[in-house]
This record gives structure tokens, sequence and C-alpha cells, in this order.
């Protein structure tokens, strides 16, 4: 599997003027289709106060594999109908030209900012701007405005529309936002979650309409899967993502976040980490435009330490079969994040290190109590190997066998007794 020499870093911005800038590419193919961006000049500064591993609408479609300009209007350029012209017709030729974009004829358009970010005769100067002749064949918009101009449109709302549904156009709202500024990062009402669902949406339309870029999403998870379990390389794993990746283990908080971490998390407490035996077994897979989400059972015996999953518990020796799932979060053909979950409970029962009982420290709902010298204990609800059995197989394990746990009631010493005796 080769390693392109592409790499984020080697695709430096272009500006073409305080107006214009182009980025190319960001992804390791190095071509993409034509993508406008329009912002207000507010959102110029959002970049300096942005604190998470997003990069800007600019930096984040090159990373998509779109070859992208980016218009930043002041209040002028946004109303005066012939500036406006003047620089998005520049725009577009520029973008066009460049030896990266492999689409001539059509590219798409991404509108930022609120109504109240803009000058009131924007939506006209646009739309007239717009009328003259444009390669723009669809647009995506953050707020009500109303462009005729295109038969195919989205709009990713912070607030329901006043104004009816035109043919071709497509709403979406996100009632846990307060301004278009929420997909913007740095800006104050930037939210990190409701951002990630727009641009997928966004995404998905804008693919649609122009035709891609679309990456064998399954070969990209993989390659890199490939590079962490078979060849043990953290240099090509890091060489599939992208500038700013990041991994999360929901169970116990373990990965990286962003490049640096990460390659240590990889490094030091992962790649080499697991046992030789380790397998991956798939058994299930859906692919959506952005992502992969894998069921799998990872299987291993516990004879290494191993950080990442099992923190601070020395090997066992014991042989484990885990269920997992997986969001693998991929942009154009590098990843972005993987969000990894498994239960817990069924690894600590595997290892022997989960007792069958634990104490209950509250009343029960009659308002029973232990009597002197003894307490009440749960069973715990947690599944060993069955778990990763009925995975595999849902007739192998009869279901609801838990509804048959119950409360008991035990001497102190006699639960302590049993619970060393459990252990043995």
């Amino acid at each position: 599997m080769a390693i392109s020499s592409i790499t984020p870093a080697s695709t430096p911005v272009v500006v073409v003027s305080p107006y214009v800038t182009i980025q190319p590419p960001m992804s390791r193919c190095g071509r993409g289709p034509g993508l406008l961006l329009i912002r207000p000049h507010c959102y110029a500064t959002c970049q300096e106060q942005n604190e998470s591993l997003d990069p800007e609408p600019l930096k984040k479609w090159a990373e998509e594999s779109f070859t992208v300009a980016q218009v930043t209007l002041d209040d002028q350029s946004a109303s005066d109908k012939s500036v406006l012209r003047e620089l998005l017709l520049k725009a577009e030729q520029d973008l066009i030209k460049r030896p990266e974009c492999d689409t001539t004829e059509k590219i798409g358009l991404i509108v930022y900012g609120a109504r109240a970010d803009y000058p009131p005769q924007f939506e006209d100067s646009l739309q007239d701007a717009l009328a003259q002749g444009t390669k723009s064949i669809a647009a995506v918009f953050f707020d009500s405005w109303n462009i005729p101009y295109f038969q195919s449109t989205l709009m990713q709302l912070s607030s329901p529309s006043e104004g009816e549904k035109r043919d071709g156009q497509t709403i979406r709202v996100y009632s846990d936002v307060p301004s278009p500024g929420f997909i913007i990062p740095g800006h104050p009402d930037f939210k990190i979650s409701t951002a990630g669902v727009a641009h997928t949406r966004t995404l998905g339309f804008i693919k649609k309409h122009l035709g891609g870029p679309f990456f064998d999403l399954e070969k990209i998870w993989d390659e890199h899967t490939f590079y962490e379990f078979e060849e043990r390389s953290v240099e090509k794993t890091m060489a599939t993502m992208v500038q700013e990746p990041y991994v999360n283990h929901v169970p116990t908080l373990t990965g990286g976040i962003g490049r640096a971490r990460l390659s240590h998390f990889y490094l030091n407490n992962f790649i080499f980490n697991n046992p030789d035996d380790s397998e991956l077994e798939l058994i299930s897979r859906t692919v959506g435009i952005d992502r992969i989400v894998d069921e799998f059972i990872l299987v291993f015996t516990h004879v290494k330490e191993m950080d990442w999953i099992i923190p601070g518990i020395p090997p066992t020796g014991r042989h484990v079969q885990v269920p997992f799932t997986s969001v693998v979060n991929i942009r154009g053909d590098r990843l972005y994040h993987e969000h990894i979950a498994w239960d817990q409970a069924t690894v600590l029962v595997q290892l022997g290190l989960l007792p069958e009982y634990l104490p209950f420290p509250y009343a029960l709902p009659d308002g029973s109590v232990p009597a002197h010298g003894k307490r009440f204990e749960y069973r715990v609800p947690a599944a060993g190997v069955e778990s990763a059995v009925k995975l595999r197989d849902e007739h192998a394990v009869p279901s609801n066998l838990m509804f048959n746990y119950q409360i008991r009631e035990v001497g102190i010493d006699e639960s302590l007794d049993k619970r060393r005796d459990d252990s043995l």
C-alpha cells in the first residue's frame, strides 16, 4: 500500500487579493472540484479564537479534496453590485484555472454568515451578480436568503424560515444553536457537534451536484487499520490522517487529540501494546458520505499491558473477545477522527476482575433496609464472552436472562468470603 508524498502541510494557501484566497486540495490525491465560499468580513478573525481541531472552512473543504476559493466581503464590496460581480468573477476564473481543479464547467457555492452580518443590499447584489453568469450550479446558505437563481439550494438554518419553501430547496433547522455562526470554529456561537452534522449534510449536497469527489472509504479505513495492526507503523498510520486528527476511546478516555498527541499515543500506548494474536472480526459495516460505522469483535490474549483499553492492569493471561463499535470520520481521502466504544464491563468480567455481586447501598423501593450486620447486594448486569458470542449469532445465547437478576441480602462477612472465593 503506497503512501502519497502529498501531505497537508505541502499545500499552502494562495493569496490572490485582499478579498480572494485559494486553497488547493489537502487530500492525498491532490485534486478536486471547485468550491466557492463567501464569508462576511467579521468572520475573518474567527480562526484566531479557534480552540478546536476543526479548521476554518477554507481548510476543511480543502481537506475534503475540493479546490477552494474564498471571498471575504466588507460592507462596500458586499453592497456594490459591480464590485461584488467583479470579485466573484475573478474568484471563479482563478479557481477553475488551478491545475488541481478538475471541474471547469460547474462549481459549488457556500454562503456563510447571517443576514445581519452583511449590508442590506447584499442579497440583491448577489442575485444580480449570479444572474450575469456563474459556474455555480448549487448553493448552501446559513440564513434565509431569497436567491432564486439556483434550482438546488440547501438552507442550514438556526431558526425556521418564514418564507415558503421553493422547489429544489432543502431546509434543515438546528434549534439548538443561536445563530448561523454555529458552523464557524472560533465564532462565539460555534457548536462542534451541530457543526459536524451540518457539515456532513452540506458535503452530501455538494458532492451530489458536483459529481464528487468520491473515494473508496472502506479502502482508506482498511489501509489505516493495516498499518496499525499488521505492519505496526506509526508513521504510515499517521500518513493516512488529516493534519490535526484525533482518536477518542470513549470508555477509557484514551487516545490523542491533535497530530503530536495522537502520534505519541500510537507510539507509546497503542500500536506496540497490542498482543501478537490480536484480531479484528468484522460483524457489520455501514458506509456514509463521510464516515464508516463498524461493528466488530476484538479478540486477544491479555499477555501485555494494554494502556488504551485496560489501563493500570497487569497482564492476566486471559483470552478476551470484546464487541466494539467504531465511528470513523473521513475527510477526502484521509481520516479525521475515530470514536471507538465498547462495553468495559465485559472486558473486566472476562479478565476475572468484576465480581458477580456488588453492594447495593440504598433502601429498596418499599423502604426496606438490610438487617443489622447484613447488607444488600445486586447481581452485576454484565456479561462475559457471551456478549461477543451473541453478536456473532443472535441465536447462540438466549435473550433476557438478566431479567431474573435480583437483590440479595447477605451477612457482611459472608459476602466478603463469597467474593474472595469467586476471585480464586
